[in-house]
């Protein structure tokens, strides 16, 4: 077979590589003769010694560089160059030696030993000057290449960023599509089934009116699905600009919120003091609901017992909404926050699956992260991290905090007390 045209090149610039150690070895041979001949002549050792090591010399250096080239840094494409810096240093040389002998006036009578070691100083000067050049130029080329390299990356993730974010506007789209879309049927279902319960209810059987029970709440929680879908999708793109916020007065409208689920599951909420951060008033208040009504719903047979705490850290501050509920096996800390993941069926607690997704993406359009320190049966702390806007110094900080025990109080109302202490929720 044929060699392609890239190994044939290489081939070629093979051949160069083999002059530089062919020539060294050149000059080795011509030491060694040389040596031979002084001995042999009327030249005493001492001649022949300073022949042999002056011409013999360059050889070996000139050997040791073409043994060295294919092992070094140096692309092949440069070893012409190399080859042809040692020959200009041996031209020069000769230039240099042949002014010498015709200049005017002088009288000059080399001899052939002190030609050849001129010479051959002549080719090591260019075998020097030609490898430091090679090994410039090759640097050279390889940042262009490393440049190169780059600037298609770059242009390769421009071109993702763009299709992402053209995926992204689609799915939004569609999203919003197929909210209303899926949710005018929904809407009809539901109303047609209740107008024939209240039309016909008295002849229904009792599995017929279970059925359409099921019918009803099916469509419910589906259309719930729906919103919580297109809530999701559009957390970036339909959320409020950013303003100081004030995570206090968020709480105080989430409390309020929750009144009626606070008093019926006869919930103890505790508090410290919250900082003012710069977000999406509207997302925030998301956030606190979703975590609050989570740590109520999971609370298990005793009343909740809830506290909601911040701690700042250097530039940002960490918010933390603490239960003493049924916890969360160690293995499922991660996957609670991908969408549509429940850890319990419908019959034993409602929900949708996307509240905690929701809660991840919200917080991180606001640059932080939120995990959760759980165990089964020891109850959870939902903690999610805020960048630091506005200084504040009722709020303490993380090491404050560690000094300092706040236990749950007892059940009581609400009230504003000290800042240094916290604050309870409960509605007896």
């Amino acid at each position: 077979m044929g060699s392609t045209p890239t190994e044939s090149s290489l081939d070629g610039l093979s051949v160069w590589r083999r002059v530089i150690p062919a020539v060294g070895l050149l000059l080795v041979v011509a030491a060694i003769g040389r040596s031979i001949n002084e001995l042999t002549s009327s030249g005493g050792p001492v001649e022949a010694g300073l022949d042999l090591i002056l011409l013999s010399a360059p050889g070996v250096v000139m050997l040791y560089i073409g043994l060295w080239l294919p092992t070094s840094s140096i692309k092949p494409g440069f070893y012409p160059r190399i080859v042809t810096w040692t020959c200009g240093g041996v031209v020069v040389m000769g230039i240099v030696l042949g002014l010498r002998v015709l200049h005017p006036g002088v009288e000059v009578n080399f001899t052939f030993g002190t030609q050849a070691v001129l010479l051959s100083i002549g080719s090591i000067a260019g075998l020097g000057i030609g490898v430091n050049n090679a090994q410039a130029l090759t640097h050279a080329k390889t940042l262009e290449e490393r440049n190169d390299t780059l600037q298609r990356t770059e242009q390769r993730l421009e071109e993702a960023v763009g299709q992402l974010q053209d995926s992204n506007e689609r799915l939004e789209q569609f999203a919003y599509a197929a909210s209303h879309d899926l949710q005018e049927p929904l809407r009809m279902v539901t109303r047609y089934l209740e107008l024939a319960e209240r039309r016909y209810g008295d002849d229904f059987s009792e599995d017929c009116q279970e059925f359409i029970d099921f019918a009803v709440d099916g469509a419910e929680r589906m259309s719930d699905v729906i919103d919580g879908l297109l809530e999701y999708s559009q957390v970036d793109t339909q959320g409020d600009s950013f303003d100081d916020v004030d995570l206090d007065a968020v709480l105080d409208d989430v409390l309020a919120d929750l009144t009626f689920k606070i008093e019926e599951s006869d919930a103890t909420v505790t508090r410290e003091p919250l900082p003012t951060i710069e977000g999406d008033d509207r997302q925030l208040h998301q956030l606190f609901q979703n975590l609050l009504s989570n740590a109520i719903e999971y609370s298990g047979d005793d009343p909740p017992q809830i506290h909601v705490s911040a701690a700042q850290g250097e530039d940002e501050w960490t918010v933390s909404v603490r239960d003493e509920g049924i916890g969360i096996d160690i293995d499922d800390s991660d996957r609670i926050f991908d969408i549509f993941q429940r850890l319990h069926s419908i019959e034993d607690h409602a929900g949708s699956g996307i509240g905690l997704a929701l809660c991840k993406r919200i917080v991180e359009r606001h640059g932080g992260s939120i995990w959760v320190d759980s165990d089964s049966n020891e109850g959870s702390t939902f903690s999610f991290t805020l960048t630091a806007r506005v200084e504040s110094t009722s709020v303490p900080s993380v090491a404050a905090r560690r000094e300092r025990t706040t236990g749950l109080t007892g059940i009581g109302h609400h009230e504003n007390a000290d800042q240094a202490a916290p604050q309870t929720t409960n509605t007896d």
